[in-house]
């Protein structure tokens, strides 16, 4: 494994974000555990403007100390990188628990809004406007308690009581408020609104329209009042719509504020203890959702393959064995991140720190959902996962080292990119699946039909109890 600074070692790659990978780094003597994200100005050079650049999103997220935003640990440059530290998140994206097209029990989707609604309320009261809430921004740390991430594209609105009105366009377009497409607008209702979204994603596990403005049908009906022909609706109860109807109001000004969301019955009530923790939405369509910049509206996600075609299968062959893979030591003092000077090259035998640790690859990564084992080696699997894409829709892209890149269009005609990384763990292949850009529903959408066409190569058999946790497939 590659170690970064003396004393701190890369772990997994966690996920990708705007500007580049996002890396758990490891502190080999005291176990502590750090987010780093990688910002390639090279690769990215609009993260130099003062408007998108890492500067600003630092100087914003580290007035922040709340128990549901990420904790900001600092940030140090170097030559052509930027690198901010920021809190751990173990239990991974809260998407991954929106099931497509159902959702989620509503006590849990209660719970979750609560926090996120706490967290966003301490924003306003330091005058901070997020503006790209979404579900992929939302992380879980290891109690399952709701992180907002990404603050990015947060800026400030409020300074000495004289608060300003925005101008600049962008979010991620189904959860942007209407007049955030159309005009200067006030920070804090286009927050509330996302929040809304959000909201109805978690109870009906899909969006309610592409856009809140034309030409979109679905809007064009909420403002018509004929929102009973889409599905997202039929899917709440009397209560939960009633509370979302009033957060999703098109004007601003007479949109719910904190204060009311927070007195509405259905917010004050506790639906766990409600008898409602087994409460299941159900029946229907679309959240990685494509972010709007300014006019663009296309900040895209970190990591962005081009479309390539589809490789030949015959050929494919995958050296794991030399492949740069996960450190499994241990997260000393966080300072040292930020002040060592050059970053160390030397790389360590990651199978030797594995057994000396008595851990292993998974357990140090993020929960998801999206994984299985599998009964064939890594190039027969490559194999599979390539001939189970439908070739007119779907383009492939298979590294030397195990990593298979899909790109293809989702239903709303966004692009998405998923990886599938195989990674062998106790004698047995793990295939793990990662959202790298995109819509987080639609990517679970394809997963389970991915899976479905795997299904005779998956293992049904019990894994051992520690990888079992580690990767989610309890039996």
């Amino acid at each position: 494994m590659v170690e970064f600074v003396e004393g701190w070692i890369f772990g997994p790659t966690l996920g990708e974000g705007a500007y580049g990978e996002v890396k758990l780094v490891i502190n080999k003597a005291s176990g502590d555990e750090v987010a780093m994200k990688m910002i390639d100005l090279v690769k990215h050079p609009d993260a130099r403007q003062s408007n998108n650049g890492s500067n600003k999103e630092a100087t914003v997220h580290r007035m922040m100390s709340h128990p549901n935003i990420i904790r900001y640990y600092g940030q140090r440059s170097q030559a052509n990188m930027e690198y901010i530290f920021l809190e751990y998140a173990s239990g991974g994206e809260l998407f991954d628990r929106i099931e497509p097209d159902i959702g989620m029990p509503l006590w849990e989707a209660q719970k979750y809004f609560k926090q996120l609604i706490s967290a966003v309320e301490y924003l306003h009261q330091k005058g901070v406007a997020h503006r790209d809430l979404k579900p992929e921004n939302l992380l879980l740390d290891s109690h399952d308690n709701l992180k907002v991430s990404d603050f990015g594209m947060a800026t400030v609105f409020r300074m000495n009581g004289k608060e300003r009105r925005l101008e600049k366009r962008c979010g991620s377009l189904p959860y942007v408020a209407p007049e955030v497409l159309t005009r200067a607008y006030y920070a804090e209702p286009a927050d509330i609104w996302s929040c809304g979204i959000i909201l109805v994603t978690l109870m009906a596990g899909e969006l309610p329209w592409d856009r809140a403005g034309p030409p979109c049908e679905e809007y064009a009906a909420w403002l018509e009042g004929k929102y009973m022909d889409y599905t997202p609706w039929k899917k709440l109860d009397k209560a939960a719509f009633s509370f979302v109807k009033n957060i999703l109001v098109h004007s601003p000004s007479s949109r719910f504020k904190i204060e009311d969301i927070k007195n509405h019955r259905w917010f004050q009530k506790n639906l766990y203890n409600d008898g409602q923790s087994d409460h299941d939405t159900v029946d229907s369509p679309s959240s990685k959702s494509p972010r709007i910049d300014e006019d663009n509206f296309g900040r895209n996600c970190l990591s962005q393959p081009e479309y390539t075609k589809q490789q030949n299968t015959s050929s494919i062959h995958i050296d794991i064995e030399n492949r740069g893979g996960f450190s499994f030591s241990q997260p000393a003092a966080i300072g040292d991140l930020l002040l060592s000077t050059q970053p160390l090259q030397a790389t360590q035998n990651s199978s030797q720190n594995s057994s000396q640790n008595g851990s292993t690859p998974f357990q140090r990564l993020v929960k998801r959902m999206t994984r299985f084992f599998v009964k064939t080696n890594c190039d027969e699997t490559a194999k599979r996962l390539v001939n189970s894409l439908d070739t007119k829709n779907y383009d492939c892209r298979i590294s030397e080292n195990g990593i298979v890149t899909v790109t293809t269009v989702d239903r709303r005609n966004m692009q998405l990119i998923f990886k599938a990384i195989m990674v062998e763990m106790d004698g047995k292949i793990l295939v793990d699946f990662r959202l790298s850009k995109g819509c987080g529903l639609e990517f679970k959408r394809r997963f389970v039909k991915i899976k479905d066409k795997l299904d005779d190569i998956i293992m049904k058999g019990p894994v051992s109890w520690p990888i079992a946790i580690a990767t989610n497939t309890l039996p």
